[in-house]
């Protein structure tokens, strides 16, 4: 997997972008824009992960939409376009099916731009960011974030340790290995309550929160981040203007209902397919600015 070139921008840059895109797509519930942010989600999260994201959207992710566009019109007979009618006499409409259709991709956008988040944002950019105004706050949140990746490793490592002196869940009886699943559990969470203090204890011993404490940092505000600041801001601002303008609602209930194409809404997708496509288009311009170095080498 090669290295991403929007992760090596300014942690503001990167926090301003998944704010965003995680927040429209969150709240924009038009079939285009959706479409867009399903596709720029998909395929940005594949650039950063490869196969595992891959293997997670497919096994996740597609039966999670399927699943969840199924669900509303079983339960949701709201609108007026009837197609047929349950064995329990609830009507199944068109608008409830697509209502359903557009939440579940909703859901889904939202996971794989978090996934995407979790692998661009790292502990060190959001204590960077919201170490000072909120120290507490943003050492346990940067705890939490990778709390699912880091337990999971440690969790392994203990059952492969339980494994080799036949402790395992996957030996002996069902008694046993409930047995040794309490044990396994039970180890696991000692370690969880010692690294936590331990976090704390070391963090306190560094001054961590302290009013005047300075710290080191990597991270530098330079000119590319300014022109990426700079177009993320412009973007959002086309953005926001058309959702002012209504250019990104819709209707569902009692009928569908969309707001007449514009010129202006081409605009407003345009900036919107920039928005969410930034990183694999500074990807692509890092690529083919290292090939060209590469050629001339």
């Amino acid at each position: 997997m090669k290295r991403d070139a929007f992760s090596g921008y300014h942690p503001v840059v990167n926090m301003l972008f998944f704010v965003s895109v995680i927040a429209f797509g969150m709240f924009f519930m038009h079939p285009v824009l959706q479409a867009i942010a399903l596709v720029s989600a998909v395929v940005y999260s594949q650039m950063l992960k490869g196969k595992r994201a891959l293997k997670f959207n497919l096994i996740y992710m597609l039966p999670l939409l399927l699943i969840t566009a199924v669900i509303n019109p079983a339960f949701n007979h709201a609108g007026v376009t009837i197609l047929f009618y349950l064995k329990s006499g609830n009507p199944v409409t068109l608008e409830s099916i697509l209502y359903g259709v557009a939440t579940a991709v909703m859901f889904v956008t939202v996971i794989i731009w978090f996934s995407c988040y979790n692998a661009v944002m790292t502990s060190d950019k959001f204590i960077y960011l919201f170490g000072r105004a909120i120290p507490a706050l943003s050492l346990i949140f940067s705890m939490v974030l990778r709390f699912v990746p880091r337990y999971k490793s440690q969790i392994r490592r203990i059952s492969h340790a339980q494994r080799s002196i036949g402790r395992d869940v996957t030996q002996g009886s069902p008694y046993r290995r409930a047995k040794h699943g309490l044990r396994i559990v039970s180890i696991m969470t000692t370690w969880a309550l010692e690294n936590a203090i331990e976090t704390a204890d070391s963090m306190r011993s560094r001054g961590y929160g302290l009013p005047k404490r300075t710290s080191f940092s990597l991270y530098r505000f330079d000119n590319r981040d300014r022109l990426a600041l700079g177009i993320l801001a412009g973007l959002l601002l086309v953005i926001l203007a058309g959702a002012a303008l209504g250019e990104n609602t819709i209707r569902y209930f009692p009928s569908i209902r969309l707001d007449p194409y514009s010129s202006f809404s081409a605009i407003v997708y345009v900036a919107y397919f920039a928005l969410c496509l930034m990183p694999v288009g500074i990807q692509i311009l890092e690529d083919i600015k290292w090939r060209s170095i590469a050629s001339r080498m």
